[in-house]
C-alpha cells in the first residue's frame, strides 16, 4: 500500500490545532429514507476554507525542505484545493500558484485569490489546464502539491477518518465523495486500520466516474468529467489512490445528477446544511439506496464541502 494508518496518525499530529475538528451528527430522517439505518453526517463543509482540503495541503507543506519552500509551490484545482493550498501556503509564508480553467467556479477562483494565491486561468478547459500545469512547472521550477495523488496529501485527508471513528466507533459503512481519490484513499486507510470490518464506499457522479472506471481497469483511466458537482470533476483518478483503494477493498457506487440535486435539497432543508453538490454525493447514495445499507447499521456519510455559489443554490432549490 502507498500509506499506512501510522502515516495518517502522524499527519494528525502535524496539523493539530491548524484545522477544525468538524462535527459528526445524526440524521434520523436520512436514516429512515435510507432504509432504517442509523445515519451520521461528518460535516467537513465546516472546515477552514469550506472543505476537507486544508488537511492534506498542510500535511504536505510540512514536509517540504526550505529550498522547496523558497521556490514556491504550484498545483491545479477546480477550486477547493486551490483555496486550501492558498490558505496553507499563506500560513507557511510560501508563494503559491494554482492553475484553474476559464469555466471553473468564479466563486472558487476569487476565494483562492483572496487567500493569497496567484491564479492562472489561461486554460479554457480541464484537459488544457493539466497541460498548462506541466508547462508552468517546467518554466517556474515550483514544487508540485498534487491535489490528491500524493501520499502526504492522502494521509492528511485521512484525518477525517480518524475523527469520525472517534464520534461513531466501528461503523458498519462509511461513504466518501470522490473526485481524484485522495479523500477516500486516506479515509479508507484510517477506517480500515482501526475498524477492519467497516465497509468504505466511494461515491461518484455517473458523469464523473474516474475512480470507478479505474478500479475496474486496475489502473488510472481518463474520463470526460461533466457533473454539476464540479468538485468531483477529476478527469482521472490518481494512480496512488487507485492502488490504495484496491488494496483496501473500497467499494464504488455512482449517483445521477438528479440524485445529487435531491440530496442537495435534503441537506439544505432537513439537515440545515448548505453543501456544494460534491458534498451531497454521499447523501445522494443513501437516499437512492445505492450503497446496500441494511436496517440498523451505523453509517457515516462525509459531507465534504460547502463552497457553492448563490445562483447554483437558488437553481437547485428551485428545482432547476
Amino acid at each position: 500500500m502507498i500509506i499506512e494508518l501510522a502515516d495518517v496518525e502522524a499527519a494528525r499530529e502535524r496539523i493539530a490545532g491548524r484545522v477544525h475538528r468538524t462535527p459528526t451528527f445524526g440524521s434520523a430522517t436520512l436514516g429512515e429514507r435510507a432504509g432504517g439505518a442509523e445515519v451520521y453526517l461528518k460535516a467537513e463543509l465546516f472546515q477552514k476554507t469550506g472543505s476537507f482540503k486544508p488537511r492534506g495541503a498542510l500535511n504536505k507543506l510540512s514536509q517540504l525542505s526550505d529550498e522547496e519552500k523558497a521556490r514556491g509551490v504550484i498545483s491545479i484545482s477546480a477550486g477547493n484545493h486551490a483555496q486550501a493550498l492558498a490558505y496553507a501556503s499563506a500560513q507557511e509564508g510560501i508563494d503559491a500558484l494554482v492553475v484553474m480553467w476559464q469555466t471553473a467556479s468564479p466563486l472558487k477562483i476569487e476565494a483562492a485569490r483572496g487567500y493569497g494565491a496567484t491564479i492562472d486561468t489561461e486554460a479554457p478547459d480541464i484537459p488544457e489546464a493539466f497541460e498548462r500545469l506541466e508547462q508552468l512547472i517546467e518554466e517556474t521550477g515550483r514544487t508540485l502539491v498534487h491535489p490528491y495523488d500524493d501520499p502526504f496529501v492522502m494521509a492528511g485527508q485521512g484525518t477525517v477518518g480518524l475523527e469520525l471513528l472517534e464520534d461513531v466507533p466501528e461503523p458498519d459503512v462509511v461513504l466518501v465523495p470522490v473526485g481524484g481519490g485522495g479523500l477516500v484513499s486516506g479515509v479508507a486507510t484510517a477506517v480500515k486500520g482501526r475498524s477492519p470490518g467497516t465497509r468504505v464506499v466511494a461515491v461518484e457522479p455517473e458523469r464523473s466516474r474516474a475512480l470507478h472506471e479505474s478500479m475496474k481497469a486496475g489502473e488510472p483511466v481518463t474520463v470526460e468529467a461533466a457533473s454539476l458537482a464540479d468538485g468531483l470533476n477529476g478527469p482521472y483518478a490518481g494512480a496512488n489512490c487507485v492502488q490504495q483503494c484496491l488494496a483496501l477493498g473500497v467499494e464504488s457506487v455512482l449517483v445521477t445528477e438528479d440524485e445529487l440535486k435531491d440530496a442537495f435539497r435534503f441537506l439544505y432543508t432537513r439537515a440545515k446544511l448548505a453543501p456544494e453538490a460534491a458534498g451531497a454525493a454521499t447523501t445522494a447514495a443513501l437516499l437512492a439506496r445505492k450503497a446496500a445499507v441494511e436496517p440498523g447499521q451505523r453509517v457515516v456519510a462525509v459531507v465534504s464541502g460547502g463552497n457553492v455559489a448563490t445562483d447554483t443554490t437558488v437553481a437547485i432549490l428551485g428545482g432547476r
